[in-house]
């Protein structure tokens, strides 16, 4: 993928889940890249940072082995690296769980499975807005 290319952190951590995501994700041209944990997730975002390449959408699963995946975004705003985008991915179709991810920044709450069509086609319209808010704002 161009440099170019809208970068996607996907914090998931089926290997299934984010194989699936990866491919469906670079097939329309964004770049990816897959943590499985809120650690690894925390490294790919410093990583990401420190070459200057901002992560334009951030998918975050929330139940993962070391935490819970909106930690992520809380240390993203913490180190001043957010991602233009945040969405959660979850298996909890709850009241809760949604209050609690969009109180956090995320713009939407997926509830897996998502079927392709319908999920790129929101990551198109996620990062048409983000793109579109940075243009507004002179970055």
């Amino acid at each position: 993928m161009p440099p170019s290319a809208p970068h996607v952190l996907v914090v998931e951590d089926s290997d299934l889940v984010s194989s699936a995501l990866r491919i469906l994700l670079e097939e329309t041209g964004r770049r990816v890249t897959i943590a499985g944990s809120v650690r690894a997730a925390g490294e790919a975002i410093a990583a990401a940072a420190a070459a200057g390449d901002e992560i334009a959408l951030l998918l975050l699963d929330l139940t993962l082995a070391d935490g819970d995946g909106l930690d992520v975004l809380d240390g993203a705003r913490r180190r001043g690296t957010p991602p233009r985008v945040a969405v959660a991915m979850t298996g909890h179709d709850d009241d809760g769980t949604r209050a609690r991810c969009l109180a956090a920044g995320c713009v939407e709450v997926l509830v897996k499975p998502v079927p392709a069509r319908v999920f790129l086609a929101r990551v198109g319209e996620w990062l048409a807005d983000a793109s579109e808010e940075r243009t507004a704002h002179g970055a």
